[in-house]
Order: structure tokens, then C-alpha cells, then sequence
């Protein structure tokens, strides 16, 4: 009996905008959370808090360091004004589906975009590029195992809606560092 009404979930799965929204919402602030801490660590190796090891004199950091500082702000500013979504819908097992199928897929669209499409030409990009990878396989890795628990955890301890997307934003980037 609960096999039929499974099937009945899964067979009615519906990908809405507030799920392709939600999900990509917190892809972009994962990257760009990313881009900006690398802009910062390029900062503080300029000023010499840090002993160089990716730039070689510091006009050139602090000129990268504006670059990224600059995309990454257009990046977290993406998902504030045009998305405007800031909530995982993830209450029934098809929310869970389609939430899960669209992390995958942003992360392997990303993967793709990083891998083949952009060439390092030096450490910076090179490291950039990485950052991206980095990203991309947390969200094949962590973040369904994530969405996952917390679906989970609603159900046994009573986990709160209101947190679950700053959790997963949070979780997303703190994964994404161990693949760097």
C-alpha cells in the first residue's frame, strides 16, 4: 500500500519556479560567498598579512582583489533582487525529489561551465576555476544528503522551516572547502 502511494508522489512531480529558484538562489550565494573569501585572502596577501604564495607583487593583488571583490557582490546581489526567494520547500517527499534532481543538475550545468568552457591562463583563474569545482561537487555530494536530514528531521524532532535554508546555505559552504 505505501509503494502505491509513493509511486502516486513521485509519478506527479511538478518542477515549479520556486523550487528552480530556491535551489539556484543558494547555489549563487555559495559561489559567490566562496569568490568573495578568495578576494579577501587575495586582499590580506597584498597588504603582506599573509606570505605570497598566489600573487607576486601587490598592485597585482589588490587589482584581482577588486575584480573578484566586484563579481562576487554582482553574484550575492543575483539571488537578493531577482530571485527573491529565500525558503527550501521541502515538507513532502516530492519536494524532496525535485529539490534533490535540481541541486544535481545546477551543480552538473556548473561543473560543466567550469570544467570545459573556462581555461586558466594563471593562478588566480586557475584557483577560480577550482573554487567552482569546488562548489559543484559539494552540491552532488553534501547538499542532497543535507536536504535529505533535514526532510527527516522535521518529522522526528520537529526541525524548523524557518532555518533550513541558511543551514543549507551554510552547510553548502562549508562543504564546498573540503573539496578545495
Amino acid at each position: 500500500m505505501n509503494y502505491q502511494n509513493l509511486n502516486k508522489e513521485i509519478s506527479g512531480i511538478s518542477f515549479q519556479k520556486k523550487y528552480l529558484y530556491s535551489i539556484f538562489g543558494l547555489y549563487l550565494f555559495s559561489i559567490g560567498t566562496t569568490i568573495l573569501g578568495y578576494s579577501i585572502y587575495l586582499l590580506l596577501e597584498s597588504l603582506g598579512i599573509v606570505p605570497k604564495s598566489v600573487i607576486t607583487w601587490n598592485a597585482q593583488g589588490l587589482f584581482w582583489f577588486l575584480i573578484l571583490f566586484s563579481l562576487s557582490l554582482f553574484i550575492l546581489f543575483i539571488p537578493v533582487e531577482f530571485l527573491n526567494i529565500f525558503k527550501i520547500y521541502n515538507l513532502t517527499f516530492k519536494d524532496l525529489i525535485v529539490n534533490i534532481i535540481l541541486v544535481i543538475f545546477t551543480s552538473l550545468i556548473s561543473l560543466v561551465f567550469f570544467q570545459f568552457f573556462l581555461t586558466p591562463s594563471n593562478l588566480v583563474l586557475n584557483d577560480l576555476i577550482d573554487i567552482g569545482k569546488a562548489v559543484s561537487f559539494s552540491g552532488f555530494i553534501a547538499i542532497p544528503l543535507i536536504l535529505f536530514l533535514q526532510h527527516n528531521f522535521k518529522r522526528t524532532i520537529g526541525f524548523s522551516d524557518n532555518f533550513s535554508y541558511s543551514l543549507t546555505y551554510f552547510l553548502w559552504v562549508l562543504s564546498s572547502q573540503l573539496f578545495l
